[in-house]
């Protein structure tokens, strides 16, 4: 057998959205190597948060406890103990802040291949992973050889799983190495948050360079007020000076899942779909009948936004 072991992921109290994406990746993975899938949640609340990943398709919890925020050293020595306990094939980590801190230095620590921000994989003979590479203009298959395999999986590009799992949950014996632990987090200071967390929202009004000037913005947010939606953008726009970067949308920016996502003036470039191509309903309006965004939405307004807004604006008021 061929088992998966993914660490999930939390921050400040709650877990994040990557710790049930990362389930449904590694029961992919798993039924395709025809093993087990196991679960590692590390440090904090973790039998309350076992409680809620137990999902199905989940075969085993090991629960690691170990303070309340994630810690480099520990998250590197658990996963190294884990790993030579249960021996899998793969182990998951998520193409995060966090897993990109520890990612490297689990897979050098045990001597793995390392394949960072996979969006797909295969495994047969060999493990075949797909990444997107020079912007995402370009999507690879890599064919990795080895015995066992380290990936990290972006984010939004599988469903976070669902259902009521029945997983054996158990506490895992683990004694780290105190003087290896080089830094404790000992309190966190918000710098520049902003006032709303997009990725959160169910339902984004977002703006691209078609808006043409910042003028143009009380427009949109006539808008955004008449839907109950909540305002993100392009980077041009955040480039501009003309909204906060924590209304940014794509690589450089959030990656958002909403149910809806309504991209005015928003040419589609592969930077900006990068974070939010994981949308339930991708809505788009642009002048450009062939702009790239046509490509993934759902519906499309071939026209020009300073009468379609209005019009819009008018339905929902």
């Amino acid at each position: 057998m061929s088992d998966v072991l993914a660490i999930t992921e939390h921050r400040r109290g709650e877990l994040r959205d990557e710790s049930f994406e990362i389930i449904s990746a590694g029961r992919e993975l798993a039924d395709d190597a025809g093993g087990d899938l196991h679960l590692a949640v590390i440090s904090g609340d973790v039998d309350s948060y076992a409680d809620t990943l137990n999902r199905t398709g989940v075969d085993a919890i090991h629960t690691v406890e170990y303070g309340e925020e994630f810690n480099h050293d520990v998250y590197v020595q658990a996963i190294e103990a884990l790993v030579g306990d249960l021996e899998p094939t793969f182990v998951l980590m998520p193409n995060s802040v966090n897993g990109l801190d520890y990612a490297p230095a689990v897979a050098n620590r045990l001597d793995l291949p390392l394949v960072t921000d996979v969006i797909g994989f295969e495994y047969g003979d060999t493990l075949t992973t797909t990444r997107e590479m020079y912007g995402s203009k370009v999507e690879t298959t890599v064919e990795v050889e080895g015995d066992q395999f380290a990936l990290t999986t972006r984010g939004a590009e599988w469903p976070e799983a669902e259902g009521v799992g029945d997983a054996d949950v158990s506490a895992f014996d683990f004694e780290p190495d105190e003087d290896a632990i080089g830094s404790t987090v000992t309190g966190f200071e918000e710098v520049g948050a902003g006032d709303v967390d997009i990725s959160e929202a169910e339902f984004l009004v977002s703006i691209g360079r078609g808006i043409e000037e910042e003028d143009n913005l009380p427009l949109i947010e006539d808008l955004v007020e008449a839907t109950g939606a909540t305002l993100s953008s392009s980077r041009p726009i955040v480039d501009n000076g003309w909204l906060p970067k924590n209304r940014q949308v794509g690589q450089s920016g959030s990656q958002v899942t909403p149910t809806v996502y309504l991209a005015i003036g928003i040419s589609g470039a592969v930077q900006h779909v990068a974070g939010m191509k994981g949308s339930d309903t991708i809505i788009a309006v642009n002048t450009d009948p062939n702009a790239p965004i046509f490509d993934i939405a759902d519906y499309g307004i071939v026209g020009d936004l300073f009468e379609v807004v209005p019009e819009l604006i008018e339905q929902f008021s």
